[in-house]
């Protein structure tokens, strides 16, 4: 009787995340059916995700040189070095540099990632970042990566490899952030050499063929119960070997100077490259990841004064979700923290089981099933 409630609350909400981009393998057990990617379900969807994604992009490509649109449709990122004039940048980079305020830090593996939300009211502090985020260019190139016309989270995002003790970093294993089209962006204000942990990127694999569509559709059988929780939670994990077989090059590493933007759809293969030895790594990072079928007939978010306060309000929900007992948030507080401060705290941050997620939808599953045990 207890199953039997349970199924009837958690059916309609797994459903309904059938039309949405939930991609938990694991957490929702219509994704998760063996019987029914068997007959196609996860295929279907990301085809569909796919064909959406293009038909909204034809339209994105407005405004963007051909040169870049180009380098885009074949490679699935783009990389444009002296993004700003040098004078430009310098004083962007000591606005950086002098701020201090409250951030966000969580830690994978032996990896710690720090982010400070770019809101309003910390732009008010940083004019130059905030001319940055004006820049048509940007938003346009990012729109199109994330095939969708709203503006997107912003934050300056530094990564602190080997700063704790613990299994390698997951994000060094190349992987797709879920099954459609998706964007991050990256502005750097450190150089990234090759030894350093730049980005890596799979070029093409952005595209679907048929091989892709077959290995997706062997990932999806097995997804549920994957001994890697990456891939369980939709995020799957891919080798050189299996590149190889769906007819992908070799990964590129993107080593790149200061002061350069890199846009890529994270649908494709792509990781952070490995860090010889314990470093730092300061960025202007943008973010996207909307609802890959349909475009809503109002976003809120394509309101500026709403989209630049997005982040914020989405770190208060979560705050939220913990605070009830619903969930465990990810990104744990920390006050009067600069984006170079290579200290980690020394307070007692949260170590994230690898996989986790904070995504709303799964959170939703999980409060109904909360909901069905009382």
């Amino acid at each position: 009787m207890h199953k039997t409630i349970k199924a009837i609350l958690t059916c309609p909400v797994w459903v309904v995340q059938l039309f949405t981009g939930a991609k938990s393998f694991r957490d929702n057990p219509l994704i998760g059916s063996h019987r029914l990617n068997e007959m196609g379900l996860h295929v279907l969807r990301q085809s569909l995700a796919h064909r959406a994604a293009a038909w909204r992009r034809r339209r994105l490509k407005r405004g963007i040189p051909p040169h870049l649109v180009a380098e885009f449709d074949r490679d699935g990122f783009v990389v444009i070095r002296d993004f700003l004039p040098a004078a430009v940048f310098g004083r962007l980079l000591e606005e950086v540099r002098q701020y201090r305020g409250e951030a966000r830090e969580t830690i994978q593996g032996d990896t710690v990632t720090r982010r400070i939300a770019l809101e309003p009211r910390v732009l008010a502090r940083m004019p130059g970042v905030r001319q940055l985020l004006e820049k048509a260019l940007l938003g346009r190139l990012i729109r199109l990566g994330g095939s969708r016309d709203c503006e997107p989270l912003y934050y300056i995002q530094t990564i602190l490899p080997h700063a704790v003790t613990g299994v390698p970093d997951p994000q060094l294993q190349l992987h797709a952030d879920t099954f459609h089209p998706t964007v991050k962006a990256w502005f750097t204000l450190t150089e990234t050499a090759e030894e350093h942990g730049p980005f890596v990127y799979v070029p093409g694999s952005h595209r679907l063929n048929p091989a892709r569509q077959a290995w997706e559709k062997r990932m999806s059988l097995e997804a549920a119960r994957s001994e890697d929780r990456l891939s369980g939670r939709g995020s799957f994990r891919v080798d050189e070997e299996a590149l190889a077989a769906m007819g992908y090059p070799a990964p590129r590493a993107v080593a790149v100077p200061a002061n350069t933007l890199i846009v890529a759809d994270t649908g494709g293969f792509h990781a952070r490259g490995a860090s010889e030895q314990p470093g730092i790594r300061v960025e202007i990072w943008a973010y996207e990841r909307g609802n890959p079928f349909f475009v809503p007939l109002i976003d809120l978010w394509r309101i500026h004064a709403l989209g630049r306060r997005r982040a914020g309000m989405v770190w208060s929900f979560h705050d939220w979700l913990e605070e009830s007992g619903l969930g465990i948030h990810v990104w744990r507080k920390r006050a009067n923290v600069g984006a170079f401060d290579r200290d980690v705290g020394g307070h007692a941050m949260l170590r994230i089981a690898p996989g986790l997620s904070s995504r709303f939808g799964q959170m939703t599953s999980h409060m109904f099933r909360r909901f069905a045990r009382r």
